[in-house]
């Protein structure tokens, strides 16, 4: 028995969800590769120099060597950014994760929401914008042209469905 008060709100159907993450095409295997070979090299033509007399030069390489894994150290760090976007009937929620971990949510109201997108004659869709009430958040930012349109188009569908309402089904 369950006390007058108590709601059985049944969970509302996901119209829309997405995960968006940076594109990274190095993975850890060829990361230790490539640095391999970048350090095998540096140390070969740093010793050769060395054997040459010009000892200094072989602490240059070795600071390259260390210039290269710090730049790599810092886009896989930055690779943890994310963004989930998902569409409901009655609200769309953006979350968008930094590679920091703090999380920034956005919940919208899809009745209200359009989609606007700044386009480039050149190299197609540039920015992707969800407005409302005057209000501007930015998506996609990691998406490329092609995949921005692909998944404006996907968005956009949800958003009218969104805005059609809940379909009543009396068989299923």
């Amino acid at each position: 028995m369950t006390a007058g008060n108590d709601f059985d709100i049944e969970p509302q159907p996901e119209l829309f969800s997405a995960l968006l993450t940076p594109h990274r095409s190095l993975n850890r295997t060829g990361f230790l590769l490539v640095m391999a070979f970048v350090s095998g090299v540096s140390f070969a033509a740093g010793l050769a120099f060395l054997l040459m007399g010009a000892w200094p030069v072989f602490g240059f390489f070795g600071l390259d060597v260390l210039a290269i894994y710090w730049a790599f150290r810092i886009n896989f760090q930055r690779a943890r950014a994310s963004e989930e976007i998902s569409v409901t009937p009655s609200e769309l929620r953006v979350r968008r994760i930094s590679h920091r971990g703090h999380v920034v949510e956005f919940v919208l109201n899809p009745l209200w929401v359009r989609l606007d997108q700044k386009t480039h004659a050149e190299f197609g869709i540039e920015k992707l914008y969800l407005v409302s009430k005057g209000r501007h958040v930015a998506i996609a930012s990691f998406l490329g042209p092609h995949e921005k349109a692909s998944f404006a188009k996907a968005l956009t569908e949800a958003l009218q469905a969104a805005k059609r309402g809940p379909t009543y089904n009396p068989i299923g």
